[in-house]
């Protein structure tokens, strides 16, 4: 998944991030793309990933070495969706240039251009058996496509707005679409006609997914929300918040017990598919440095490591907290590192030799949150006791919450775009949105 997001679902970073699921961790950057990443995809056998970009191109990754495999090239426009053949032979793009391409996995050669959508591409997706590939677009339409003839079977309409996502059920009996028009629609595959229409997202849909026993579909949407549906009743199960921006994309695990999520929000998040509750968390505890060069990841297994971006290869790994780091921010300067732990402690860390230079100590719950002042001379903190606390960076001490100074620091913060108001510290949430307002002074006056 990319490791940053747009508005648009696009990766901001123009990279690609493999994360371990069980424990959080950065497994590999994969760096190539020379514009945002739209779509990725794995092939059957989980050995290669494939990558869709606004540079046009489509790029083939080795999953264990992280190493670019091939690149295509044909499309006029950027590659929208990407989407492996069941039997992992062909590899199906759709485009901005209206077209799907459908490529020889193995050859790297074009085997067709289907034609018929009047707009953009926006998702493809192929049957389960294979015979099948169906399309969405901004046209408001969604067409399913002959494999083996490249003819159009069927154009199905109904959606009032773009077309977002498209899905097949498991037995391949059942398309499921989500458009611009906040609906999703449930489809007789062989017939063409619409089964169902499922209401109840107060935004954009962007992204819906099957479950493996095909009774339950997940739906994402720019209302920050995820929603699970019963497929047989056509209606609502349960509504899942957590997320603080739009959802653009949703995916079950293979045994159907786990729900992931990818947001705008710069955030994944694991969910328990029978619960509805958030397993897991895999989000702020990534960070570029200054130059770009190095990016800092946080982990389930406690530790830190730095990467280097230009190879995506492991740089160091520093060991020290107790629990799971949940935050990193380099400096200004890029020659120190902070952390946040779940083990309600601060440290920092010297980038060059890797060695803990410092532990702040006084918070009574897990720091989520740590961030530096733009001159580098004051650390934000903020915490899971609704607390924020400032730090000098020099000495290491705590800023007392009073006097002139604290306020005066603060608001360097407060008029800077601040990233580290999240979760659900009501303070930290207020400082974002005040920071909109041109006269920060009033801000501190009124609620300090």
């Amino acid at each position: 998944m990319p490791c940053l997001q747009n508005r648009d679902g696009s990766d901001k970073s123009i990279r690609l991030c493999l994360w371990d699921v069980k424990t959080g961790q950065l497994k590999a950057i994969l760096d190539g793309h020379s514009n945002y990443v739209r779509s990725v995809c794995f092939s059957p056998d989980g050995a290669t990933l494939a990558s869709g970009s606004n540079d046009k191109s489509i790029r083939f990754w080795d999953v264990k070495t992280g190493q670019q495999k091939t690149r295509l090239d044909g499309h006029s426009s950027l590659v929208s969706s990407v989407c492996f053949s069941p039997n992992g032979t062909s590899l199906a793009l759709g485009s901005y240039d209206k077209s799907i391409r459908l490529w020889d996995v193995k050859t790297g050669q074009l085997k067709d251009i289907l034609d018929g959508h009047s707009n953009f591409v926006r998702s493809v997706c192929f049957s389960p058996e294979g015979a099948t590939l169906a399309s969405g677009s901004s046209d408001k339409s969604i067409c399913l496509w002959d494999i083996k003839t490249g003819q159009l079977k069927a154009k199905l309409d109904g959606h009032n707005d773009a077309v977002w996502s498209v899905c097949f059920s498991p037995d391949g009996t059942i398309l499921a679409s989500c458009s611009d028009d906040k609906s999703i629609r449930l489809w007789d595959v062989k017939t063409g006609q619409q089964k169902t229409k499922l209401d109840g997202h107060s935004d954009y849909v962007r992204s819906v997914c099957f479950s493996p026993d095909e009774t339950i579909l997940a739906s994402g949407s720019y209302d920050n929300s995820i929603r699970l549906w019963d497929v047989n009743k056509g209606q609502q199960k349960v509504k899942l918040s957590g997320h603080t921006d739009f959802v653009f994309s949703v995916c079950f695990s293979p045994d159907e017990t786990t729900l992931a999520s990818g947001s705008g929000d710069n955030s994944i998040r694991l969910w328990d598919s029978k619960t509805g509750q958030q397993k897991a968390k895999l989000d702020g505890h990534i960070c570029f440095s200054p130059d770009g060069t190095t990016l800092a990841s946080g982990s389930g297994d406690n530790s830190i490591r730095l990467w280097d971006i230009k190879t995506g290869q492991q740089k160091a790994k520093l060991d020290g907290h107790e629990h799971y780091v949940l935050s990193v921010c380099f400096s200004p300067d890029g020659t120190t590192l902070a952390t946040g732990s779940s083990d309600n402690s601060i440290r920092l860390w010297d980038v060059k030799t890797g060695q803990q230079k410092t532990k702040l100590d006084g918070r009574s719950d897990s720091v989520y949150s740590v961030f530096f002042s733009p001159d580098g001379t004051t650390l934000a903190s903020s915490s899971d006791d609704n607390s924020i606390r400032l730090w000098d960076f020099k000495t290491g001490y705590q800023i007392q919450p009073s006097g002139q100074k604290y306020k005066n620091l603060l608001a360097q913060f407060i008029n800077q775009n601040n990233p580290f108001a999240e979760g659900n510290n009501f303070q930290l949430l207020l400082f974002q949105i005040y920071s909109q307002f041109p006269n920060p002074q009033y801000f501190k006056q009124k609620h300090l």
